[in-house]
């Protein structure tokens, strides 16, 4: 599988728009979430044009990578483009695992100092867009993001602290299932994860899900047992240049 590098945050906004545009008679309104997540949502899916925050939690590998695969692999399923920015150890074959489309994800690891822009450029331009949240970001820089998002029809999912948010989804237990007396192997975990937020979402909700872990990102129902391993696509690795605060790097082709 190719991949492609796109520098400039105005040149990806032009490639992605043609196919993420949302529907001129006002149809898909809600992006669809894998069932078990649905009850953690007031519109059952992400919403175009909310911001469904994902905190970090303590300690910071709690569960909120798996949470945010998991946010957006139905989306990708149905055909909506998604980016990540900010998240370095983002993984492409755990994305693929997860079941989102390597060739409508972009990944922007190292966005520097000018994140706000990037991030608005990809709001412009895709269906569900990832950011973490820096340490310094500014109430009013956040209010514009989330602004921007409703009026260009994008979900913002800041993974972080982002005051405002219409939903803060985050991981707040966990148990890890696969070791006997002495011996075994970590295999899955059983999450609570809470929900909060405004409105629609001012009354708190938490849910019990299964996680395989941070790398292995599919939910499993209950009712299911373990599913089988996926195997994801092989990938071709595509040397980026040295970061800088424009380049892009989208897995997969148009």
């Amino acid at each position: 599988m190719a991949g492609r590098m796109v520098v400039g945050s105005a040149a990806l906004a032009e490639l992605v728009r043609p196919a993420s545009a949302p529907d001129p008679a006002g149809g898909h309104r809600v992006l669809p979430v894998r069932p078990e997540l649905t009850g953690l949502l007031p519109n059952r899916g992400l919403r175009r044009g909310s911001t469904i925050a994902v905190g970090v939690g303590q300690p910071r590998r709690s569960g909120g990578t798996s949470l945010i695969l998991a946010l957006l692999a139905e989306a990708s399923r149905a055909g909506s483009w998604c980016a990540v920015v900010g998240v370095p150890t983002f993984g492409a074959g755990a994305a693929a695992e997860a079941g989102i489309a390597l060739d409508r994800l972009a990944l922007v690891p190292h966005p520097g100092p000018e994140w706000p822009t990037v991030v608005a450029a990809l709001i412009d331009g895709v269906d569900v867009v990832v950011t973490a949240v820096p340490a310094t970001v500014s109430a009013s820089v956040a209010n514009r993001l989330a602004a921007r998002a409703r009026q260009r029809g994008s979900v913002l999912v800041p993974y972080g602290r982002w005051d405002g948010a219409d939903v803060t989804l985050q991981v707040v237990r966990g148990v890890w299932e696969g070791l006997g007396p002495g011996r075994g192997r970590l295999r899955r975990r059983e999450v609570t994860v809470s929900a909060r937020g405004r409105g629609a979402a001012a009354r708190p909700k938490e849910i019990k899900v299964w996680l395989p872990g941070d790398e292995l990102t599919r939910v499993i129902p209950r009712a299911t047992g373990v599913a089988a391993r996926t195997v994801p696509p092989r990938l071709r690795v595509v040397a980026p240049p040295a970061p800088t605060a424009r380049s892009l790097t989208v897995v997969g082709s148009a």
